[in-house]
C-alpha cells in the first residue's frame, strides 16, 4: 500500500503542518466558549459567539442554542502559524459519548479543557480514559482562572491523583487568582504575560524574565520531564543549562509519546490564555507523521496493511459521523489516513463491499461548507453522495481494498414507547427514526414483538428527549412518548448442560444434527464467549461451516435471553459434543438443536436479571450532604466517596440503580434549594438488588 519512491517533499511538509485535535471535557467547562476564542484570535471567523447567549458557531443546532450545550461533535478548519488545524468539538454530557468515542477515533491530538475550580470531573475523568484507549496525545487547559475557588494547584493534584499513568506538568505559572488573575509565567520561553484587553484574547504584553518562584517551578518541569525524556534525563544528571528550544523539543518529545501531558492555564470567557493555547497545539502535538501509521487488513487476503500518511499512496478513509446537517441531506465525515478523494470518485466501501460515488467534497466549519475539489491524506472533512456508508466503514481504492478496525459501539440501556399523532404519521415517523439512528450508533428503535407498540433506546434520558424533540422540529413530527423503561440483561449464575437434536423429514430430504452444550457464567463486563472443547474439536465433521452454524445458534439463542427476553451476556457457551448422521446432517440442523440447548441449559443454571447501574457524582454545599446521602440511600444508592471541592463544597461518588434514578434532578433540586448539581454515566450491568 505505499507508492513507488519517495514522497514529494511539498506532500510531506502539507502534511507535517496538520493537527487534527478535538475538544474534550466535562459539561460546562467551557469547551465551546474556547473554540469560540480559538477560531477568533486565528481569525477564521470575526465575531466571538456566546454559548449563553445561544450564538456559539460550533452549537448551530437549534436545540444546542437553547439548552447551551453541545449535543453534536462539530468540525471545523482554519489556519494557525502555517499549520492547517481541523478541530473537532465533542459533547461535554454523557448521553452522547459516543460523539467523543468517534472523534477521538480518527484524532492525532486533543486539548483536555478542566474547570480550575473543580479540577477534574466525572465526564472529564470518563474522556480522558477514551483517549487514553485510542492512545491520543494531548495538552490539558484550567480554563475559568478567573473564577471564585479557582485553584492551578488543586486541579493538578486531581489530575495527578485521577491519572497516574502520565506526567503532568504545568508550562506556565499563573499570576494572581480568582478575580486577580492577570497573566502569567512562561516556564519554556521565560517571559512573563499579562493580559491587556478583557475584551480581546489577541491582546497581551510580553517581558522578558521570570520570577524567582518561577525559576524553581521551571526547574520542577525538567526534572519531571527527565522521568520520560532521555535527552532531558542526560541533561539533569550533567547539570547542564536547558535552554528554551532544549526544553520544548523534550515537552514535545514527551507529549507525543503520551506519557507526558503539559497543562495549561487561562479563561476562554474573558479571552485569557487563548492564542498561548493555538501556539501549544503547533508546537507539542502530533501531526499525522508524528503518530503510527494506521494498520488495516486485505479483505481479500487478511494480512494486515500498514498505512502511511501519503497522499500518493491508494485511498484509505473511515467514514466516522453521518449527518443530516440542516438541509436533511446526507454528509459522511471522514478522515483519510492515505490517498486523496475527488469530486466524482468511485470509492469501494470495503466493510459494504460496495462502490459508492462521491458527488462533492466539503470542508467544513460547523454547519457551513466550503466546496472544494479535492482533499487528502491527514485531513477530515465531509463528502456528499455516498447513499450506504455507515459510520465505521472503511472506504479505500477500488484496486486496493482495506478495511480498518470498526469503531466500538455503545449498548443503549434505556427505553420508551413512541408514537405519531395519527396512523398516517406511522410511515414518515419510522422514516425520520431511521434516519436518527443512520446518524446515532447508539440510538436504537423496533416494535416490541409482544405489545406492538414502537420502542426507541438511547443513553439516557436527555439522549430520548433531545430525539424526540428533533422529530417534532427538523421532521415536523408531532410525536408522542411515554414513561423511560430501563433495558434489562440476564446471566447465568451456576454452570449446566443439556444436549438438543433437531431431526426433520420432508420428502427423501433428511435434516439432522444433535449437540451438547454447556454454558457458566463470567465475570461482570465479559460479554458473550463462545469456544469448542478440545475433544469435540477433533470430531472429523465439525468443518468451518458447521462450527460456524453451531456458534451462530448460540449467539440468536443468547440474544433472546430465558427469562424475560433481554440478552444474556456474561455468558460462556461450550460445545461439548456432537453426533453425525451419514447422509442427513447439515448446517442448518446444528444451528438449530444448538439454540434449543442453549437455552435449555440457561434454563437450569439458575437465571438471573442482570439491571444498569450508574456511577454518580453529585456536587453539593457541605450543608446539604446528610439530606443528598440521605436521597441516595432511598434510592438504593451505595457512597463510594465524600471529597471536599473547595471550602464550603462537597463531592459526592457514589452508584445506583438506574431503575431507581429517574426523576432524581427534580429531587435534588428540591433538597438544595437548586444549588447542587449531579451527572450520571453508566457503569455496569448487575445482578437486580
Amino acid at each position: 500500500m505505499t507508492s513507488d519512491g519517495p514522497r514529494p517533499a511539498a506532500g510531506e511538509r502539507r502534511i507535517r503542518a496538520i493537527r487534527n485535535i478535538g475538544i474534550m471535557a466535562h459539561i460546562d467547562a467551557g469547551k465551546t466558549t474556547l473554540t469560540e476564542r480559538l477560531l477568533f484570535v486565528a481569525g477564521r471567523t470575526h465575531k466571538m459567539g456566546e454559548v449563553h447567549d445561544g450564538l456559539a458557531v460550533m452549537d448551530w443546532m437549534d436545540l444546542e442554542r437553547e439548552r447551551g450545550i453541545t449535543i453534536t461533535s462539530a468540525v471545523t478548519s482554519f489556519e494557525w502559524r502555517g499549520h492547517e488545524l481541523h478541530l473537532i468539538d465533542t459533547p461535554g454530557h454523557v448521553d452522547f459519548t459516543i460523539e467523543v468515542e468517534r472523534s477521538l477515533r480518527v484524532l492525532d491530538g486533543a486539548i483536555a479543557v478542566f474547570d480550575a475550580a473543580h479540577g477534574v470531573e466525572p465526564q472529564s475523568e470518563t474522556v480522558w480514559r477514551q483517549a487514553d484507549r485510542y492512545r491520543v496525545p494531548r495538552i490539558a487547559f484550567a480554563n475559568k482562572m478567573d473564577r471564585v475557588g479557582a485553584d492551578l494547584a488543586m486541579t493538578l493534584a486531581s489530575m495527578r491523583r485521577r491519572f497516574p499513568d502520565q506526567v503532568i506538568a504545568p508550562l506556565q505559572r499563573p499570576l494572581g487568582q480568582e478575580a486577580a488573575f492577570e497573566g502569567f509565567e512562561d516556564l519554556v520561553s521565560r517571559r512573563t504575560v499579562r493580559f491587556a484587553d478583557a475584551d480581546d484574547p489577541r491582546a497581551f504584553a510580553e517581558t522578558e524574565g521570570i520570577s524567582p518562584e518561577g525559576e524553581a517551578e521551571r526547574q520542577a518541569l525538567v526534572e519531571r520531564l527527565a522521568d520520560v525524556d532521555d535527552p532531558m534525563a542526560e541533561a539533569v544528571l550533567s547539570d547542564a543549562a536547558v535552554d528554551e528550544g532544549a526544553l520544548r523539543s523534550a515537552v514535545r518529545r514527551a507529549t507525543l509519546t503520551g506519557r507526558f501531558v503539559p497543562l495549561l492555564c487561562g479563561s476562554a470567557l474573558r479571552n485569557k490564555g487563548v492564542p498561548h493555547v493555538l501556539d501549544a497545539i503547533c508546537d507539542y502535538l502530533p501531526s499525522p507523521l508524528d503518530v503510527p501509521p494506521v494498520r488495516g487488513e486485505d479483505p481479500r487476503t487478511g494480512e494486515p496493511v500498514v498505512l502511511p500518511a501519503d497522499e500518493h499512496a491508494p485511498l484509505v478513509a473511515l467514514a466516522f459521523k453521518v449527518s443530516l446537517l440542516d438541509e436533511k441531506r446526507r454528509h459522511v465525515f471522514v478522515r483519510v489516513y492515505s490517498g486523496r478523494i475527488a469530486e466524482g470518485d468511485t470509492v469501494w466501501n470495503a466493510s459494504l463491499r460496495k462502490h459508492e460515488k462521491v458527488a462533492r467534497v466539503l470542508l467544513m466549519h460547523a454547519v457551513q461548507k466550503k466546496r472544494v475539489p479535492a482533499l487528502g491524506a491527514g485531513q477530515i472533512f465531509a463528502v456528499t453522495g455516498l447513499k450506504e456508508t455507515r459510520t465505521g466503514d472503511t472506504l479505500s481504492d477500488p484496486g486496493h481494498p482495506v478495511v480498518l478496525e470498526r469503531l466500538s459501539g455503545y449498548e443503549p440501556v434505556i427505553s420508551q414507547a413512541i408514537e405519531a399523532a395519527s396512523l398516517a404519521d406511522r410511515e414518515a415517523l419510522l422514516e425520520a427514526l431511521a434516519r436518527v439512528t443512520d446518524e446515532d450508533p447508539s440510538f436504537r428503535f423496533g416494535e416490541d414483538p409482544d405489545t406492538g407498540q414502537l420502542l426507541v433506546s438511547g443513553m439516557g434520558e436527555l439522549h430520548l428527549e433531545i430525539v424526540a424533540e428533533r422529530l417534532r422540529r427538523e421532521f415536523g413530527l408531532p410525536v408522542r412518548t411515554g414513561q423511560p423503561q430501563v433495558l434489562m440483561r440476564e446471566t447465568v449464575t451456576a454452570e449446566a448442560e443439556a444436549t438438543a437434536a433437531f431431526e426433520r423429514k420432508a420428502e427423501e430430504l433428511e435434516l439432522f444434527g444433535e449437540v451438547t452444550i454447556r454454558v457458566g457464567p463470567l465475570p461482570r463486563g465479559e460479554g458473550f464467549r463462545f469456544r469448542v472443547e478440545p475433544a469435540a474439536a477433533t470430531l472429523p465433521f465439525l468443518r468451518a461451516e458447521v462450527r460456524q452454524a453451531v456458534e451462530q445458534g448460540a449467539r440468536e439463542a443468547a440474544e433472546a435471553g430465558v427469562l424475560e427476553g433481554y440478552p444474556l451476556q456474561d455468558v460462556e457457551v461450550v460445545l461439548t459434543g456432537a453426533t453425525w448422521r451419514e447422509g442427513g446432517s447439515k448446517p442448518m440442523a446444528y444451528k438449530v438443536a444448538t439454540a434449543d440447548a442453549v437455552r435449555e441449559a440457561a434454563r437450569r443454571a439458575r437465571p438471573v436479571l442482570l439491571e444498569p447501574v450508574m456511577r454518580v457524582e453529585i456536587v453539593a454545599p457541605g450543608e446539604y450532604l446528610g439530606a443528598v446521602i440521605g436521597s441516595l440511600d432511598q434510592r438504593k444508592g451505595t457512597i463510594l466517596d465524600v471529597a471536599d471541592r473547595g471550602a464550603a463544597t462537597k463531592a459526592i461518588r457514589s452508584e445506583a440503580p438506574l431503575r431507581r434514578m429517574f426523576g432524581y434532578a427534580t429531587e435534588l433540586r428540591s433538597l438544595t434549594q437548586g444549588r447542587a448539581v449531579f451527572t450520571m454515566r453508566f457503569d455496569r450491568f448487575d445482578a437486580l438488588a
